[in-house]
C-alpha cells in the first residue's frame, strides 16, 4: 500500500554554486510512503507523520545555506564552538561566511541540485518514520511560474525564527500591473536585475577588516566586496560577498519592504499611471504595494 502527500512543505534556502555564486531557491516537497497496514488499517497516521517530516525538513534543511562539501572551490572549517567559516573561491566574486553551524546545511556532494538535496533529505528522514513504513520516495520540484521570477538571498536579523540566518533565500515570481495590466517587460527587467542577487541592509554593512572570516577572505577588498555583520537571537552572522552580486537597501529586506522598494523604483518609469506590485517570497505568499 502506498500513501502520498503532495505539497507537504516548501523549502526556502540558498546554496553555493561555483558558477552562479549564492543562489536563493524554493522547492516544493512531495512524499510517497509505502508499508503494511497497522492495527488501525492504516499505513500511518497522516497528520502525525506530516508534522514529523515537516519538522525534520525545517530543522535540517529549510532556511539554511546549503553547502556542497565535495566541491573543490569550497572550504569549510570550525572556528569556535558552534561556529564555522565557509568560503566559496571564485576570484573577484568569492563568498565568505562566519556563522553558527545551524545556519548551514552541509551535503556530501560536489554540487547542489534537486537530486543531491533529495539524497540528503532521504538520509535525514529514513530513520525517523514508523516501523511499518517500508518505502520512502521524495520528490523536490519547482513551482510552475507563468512569467518572470528571480532568485534572491538575504537575512532578517530582527526575525525571531530561522529567517534571521544571513544567507537563506527564495525563488520568487514578480508581477507588475500598470493601470491594471501586467507589464511583462518591466517584470523581466526585475528578473534580470535580481537574478542570483544578495539583498543586504545598509545598517548591517561592516568593514571587511572587522569581520572574523577565514584566511581565504584575504582576497576580498573594499573595491570588490561588501561586508555585512549582525547579531541575532541565534548568534553572530558575518558575510563578505561581491558587490557585483549585491544590492544594498536602506531598509530591512522583508517581503513587505521589498514590495515597497520595487514600487518606488518602478513608479518614475510609468509617470502618472497606476502601479501595483505583487512581490512573492517563495511559493504562494508575499506582499503587495501600490503607487
Amino acid at each position: 500500500m502506498k500513501l502520498f502527500v503532495r505539497d507537504l512543505t516548501v523549502i526556502d534556502a540558498s546554496y553555493l554554486c561555483g558558477q552562479r555564486g549564492m543562489v536563493g531557491e524554493s522547492w516544493i516537497l512531495d512524499v510517497v510512503m509505502s508499508g503494511e497496514l497497522n492495527e488501525m488499517s492504516m499505513v500511518l497516521d497522516f497528520g502525525r507523520v506530516k508534522k514529523q517530516i515537516k519538522h525534520l525538513v525545517d530543522e535540517y534543511v529549510d532556511h539554511r545555506l546549503i553547502v556542497p562539501t565535495q566541491n573543490a572551490r569550497i572550504q569549510t572549517a570550525a572556528s569556535k564552538p558552534g561556529y564555522s567559516t565557509v568560503d566559496l573561491l571564485r576570484d573577484e566574486k568569492s563568498i565568505h561566511l562566519h556563522c553558527p553551524d545551524q545556519a548551514y546545511c552541509f551535503i556530501d556532494d560536489e554540487a547542489v541540485t534537486i537530486e543531491s538535496v533529495t539524497r540528503h533529505l532521504y538520509q535525514v528522514l529514513k530513520g525517523n518514520l514508523p516501523d511499518n513504513v517500508q518505502g520512502l520516495e521524495l520528490k523536490l520540484r519547482h513551482e510552475n511560474i507563468d512569467g518572470a521570477f528571480y532568485h534572491y538571498s538575504h537575512g532578517l536579523k530582527k526575525h525571531d525564527g530561522n529567517c534571521q540566518r544571513i544567507a537563506h533565500g527564495h525563488r520568487s515570481p514578480i508581477e507588475l500591473l500598470v493601470d491594471g495590466h501586467r507589464d511583462t517587460a518591466l517584470e523581466q527587467q526585475w528578473a534580470q536585475r535580481w537574478q542570483d542577487i544578495y539583498l543586504g541592509t545598509r545598517e548591517d554593512l561592516a568593514d571587511l577588516s572587522e569581520l572574523n572570516l577565514s584566511q581565504h577572505a584575504d582576497v576580498a577588498n573594499v573595491q570588490s566586496h561588501y561586508g555585512f555583520r549582525y547579531t541575532a537571537p541565534q548568534g553572530e552572522f558575518e558575510l563578505a560577498i561581491a558587490q557585483a552580486e549585491t544590492e544594498v537597501l536602506d531598509t530591512d529586506t522583508t517581503v513587505e519592504l521589498l514590495a515597497e522598494y520595487i514600487a518606488e523604483q518602478v513608479k518614475p518609469q510609468i509617470a502618472d499611471k497606476n502601479l501595483e506590485v505583487i512581490a512573492y517570497e517563495g511559493v504562494g505568499k508575499g506582499a503587495m504595494a501600490t503607487r
